[in-house]
């Protein structure tokens, strides 16, 4: 990877759906240099997808909540049916597997705080895989972003 592809990476993330000849304008290449690139970067895994973000207000999720998952008994099985339980909920964002106290954070974004109660009281709360929930509730994002940083790329391209 050399500093064009990082500079490439960086145009991406701020806009996906820039056109070839645009990235190129911006990064100093060609257009078909630019596709070639992007289409290497994309068979290597370093694109990994693209996407719509979507505004959770806009679309009426609004409330946006973590939640601390402890589960009942560390077993293959055991952690097997709460990634089950994961996977089938629609209101899942994103699930990370945690050192410390809680065994996952959740997170989620629901329409409202009756719609949350539901999920805590009738999905998790009594999922056998499931011990202890504990959530808080997002009351303002400061900070909302799904680009990575490069800086270190640049560092070492120099």
């Amino acid at each position: 990877m050399d500093g064009f592809d990082v500079k490439l990476l960086e145009a991406l993330q701020q806009d996906g759906r820039r056109t070839n000849n645009e990235l190129a304008e911006q990064i100093g290449l060609s257009a078909s240099q630019c596709s070639r690139r992007r289409a290497a970067l994309e068979e290597a895994g370093v694109i990994s997808r693209y996407d719509a973000v979507l505004s959770p207000e806009a679309v009426g999720l609004d409330v946006l909540v973590f939640v601390n998952i402890t589960l009942a008994t560390h077993s293959p099985d055991n952690a097997r049916h709460f990634r089950d339980l994961i996977e089938r909920l629609d209101e899942v964002q994103e699930c990370y597997a945690m050192s410390g106290e809680a065994d996952y954070i959740v997170k989620m974004s629901v329409p409202n705080l009756k719609a949350l109660a539901q999920i805590l009281n009738d999905v998790f709360l009594p999922h056998p895989s499931v011990a202890h929930v504990k959530s808080s509730i997002v009351l303002d994002r400061l900070k909302q972003s799904g680009r990575l940083s490069l800086q270190h790329l640049k560092k070492r391209v120099v």
